[in-house]
């Protein structure tokens, strides 16, 4: 960590309590040695999710991902074992795998033709007689750690992080009662958004403060005096009692059920859960003021308005891209450095900034 990063990072107090606390620092959002410290710290050094469950099911079946600026492959074994490697040929770190996802019955570098089994071994090198103290055995691809929960397959690139489910913590006990696996993939989509992926999670964390301002639809059918914020962990789960009677006609429809309940996964994962409806919500960064949001949506077998659910889902999240995209453009002006948090509304928000804090105060 440079003198320059390790300063601005001094500039936060994660000791305060929520009545006393502050927001991180404005350029937390800006500076690119934040940025490329939270590489090192926050994604390099959590378990972080890369894919679905259903994506690498079958045998030969793989996706690829970036991960703190690293080129990961996920492969489902012969054995039926799920591997996780560095995409990078051990020739000349070529990417191995090219496509976002499919399904082969070895991993072949496109470069020179390298050729590695499902158990990442390298199996073919073309060309390669008279070469010297080669030892095959010792070039195969370089593994990574993997593991799954629910629908949800996740990587650690520190050798030395707890396992995954010591990171989860009481996240799989909470959620158990919802039966997320028998939800069903059906769709995604995939938004990208001119702000830093901190603007888009503190959005999703300010306890439904910004609900009835910019999400009338929604707010129309949740019990917004009712709204609960609860932190464990790594994770806070926001819940709302839903009642559909009296809201808008287009959302009413399709957001039924007793209640409504937002998980959030540190660093950057969320689970929207309705009765028989579900959506994660995965947040990459781009740069310092650019991130994807990938949208997965989940639907029990017995809903059948599944295009009206999506849509519903997707005028909020154009709600959220507007109003996210307007905090950036803010952040940067002289006006702006930190702001106060609601201890009605914020206590998600204020966890997410003692965690990073935590995470970019190491080396």
């Amino acid at each position: 960590m440079t003198r320059w990063v390790a300063e601005l990072v001094r500039q936060y107090d994660p000791n305060r309590p929520l009545a006393l606390a502050e927001t991180i620092p404005a350029s937390w959002y800006f500076d690119e040695g934040v940025y490329f410290h939270e590489r090192q710290t926050v994604f390099g050094g959590n378990w972080v999710v890369v894919g679905r469950v259903d994506q690498v099911r079958d045998a030969g079946q793989y996706l690829t991902a970036e991960v703190a600026g690293e080129p990961i492959v996920v492969v489902r074994g012969r054995d039926g074992l799920l591997r996780a490697f560095f995409n990078v040929c051990r020739h000349h770190a070529a990417a191995v795998c090219t496509e976002p996802a499919g399904r082969a019955t070895a991993l072949k570098c496109p470069y020179h033709g390298w050729t590695y089994g499902l158990d990442g071994e390298l199996k073919g090198v073309p060309e390669f007689d008279g070469v010297c103290d080669f030892d095959k055995s010792k070039s195969g691809l370089v593994p990574v750690r993997v593991g799954v929960w629910e629908h949800f397959v996740f990587v650690c690139l520190d050798s030395n992080a707890g396992e995954l489910a010591d990171f989860l913590g009481e996240l799989p006990m909470r959620v158990a009662p919802l039966g997320l696996g028998t939800m069903k993939f059906v769709d995604r989509r995939t938004y990208d958004l001119n702000c830093n992926w901190k603007v888009f999670v503190d959005n999703y964390l300010d306890g439904g403060y910004h609900v009835p301002h910019i999400h009338q639809g929604l707010g129309s059918v949740l019990d917004y005096s009712a709204y609960t914020i609860e932190n464990f962990g790594r994770c806070c789960v926001q819940s709302s009692p839903l009642d559909s009677s009296g809201g808008e006609a287009e959302t009413a429809s399709v957001r039924g059920g007793a209640m409504a309940h937002y998980y959030w996964l540190y660093p950057n994962f969320m689970v929207n859960w309705y009765e028989g409806i579900m959506d994660s919500n995965l947040v990459l960064p781009l740069g310092v003021d650019r991130c994807r949001v990938i949208f997965d949506f989940y639907f029990a077998d017995s809903v059948t308005e599944r295009e009206r659910s999506i849509a519903v889902s997707e005028r909020i999240q154009q709600e959220d891209i507007g109003v996210c995209e307007s905090v950036q453009r803010g952040l940067g002006s002289r006006a702006y450095n930190t702001g106060r948090l609601s201890v009605r509304r914020e206590a998600g928000e204020h966890l997410f900034h003692r965690l990073l804090h935590s995470d970019l105060s190491k080396a």
